[in-house]
């Protein structure tokens, strides 16, 4: 990708999430259907939405794939906020976890690594991603 290609690239502020993270609020409380799922009643739906992005995927519609996008993402935030209710973990919590996740998994990006400055091959990302989860696996739960 060129740098003029770049300049032409928008890229999300992430304003919106926020946004819908309150609508998701506002929903649970106002709507009875809404209210009343939990982890479990949802499960399928999550399944199902899943199943959805791969198709999109594999007809190659980015319409198609945005939507179906749209409606996993819907999950997502509905369990966390099911979550939150119960006081277990937030949204934010999520992503900090994640964010974390993705700092220890790719030492390449963010670690010591990073410093040399070297691109490193698709073989040794994949190779310092599998140590990083086996790390992750073998030290005792927090």
């Amino acid at each position: 990708m060129s740098p003029a290609d770049d300049e032409a690239r928008t890229y999300a502020s992430g304003e919106g999430l926020v946004e819908f993270l309150d609508l998701m609020r506002l929903m649970r409380e106002r709507c009875v259907w809404k209210s009343s799922q939990t982890h479990a009643t949802l499960a399928k739906y999550l399944r199902e939405e899943s199943q959805e992005v791969l198709e999109a995927i594999e007809e190659g519609d980015p319409e198609h794939l945005k939507d179906e996008l749209g409606d996993l993402l819907l999950q997502v935030y509905f369990h966390a906020a099911i979550a939150e209710e119960a006081g277990d973990f937030t949204m934010d919590d999520v992503v900090a976890g994640l964010t974390a996740k993705m700092k220890r998994r790719n030492p390449h990006v963010f670690g010591p690594e990073a410093e040399s400055g070297r691109r490193y091959t698709l073989d040794e990302v994949e190779q310092l991603w599998s140590a990083a989860k086996a790390a992750e696996r073998a030290r005792p739960a927090e």
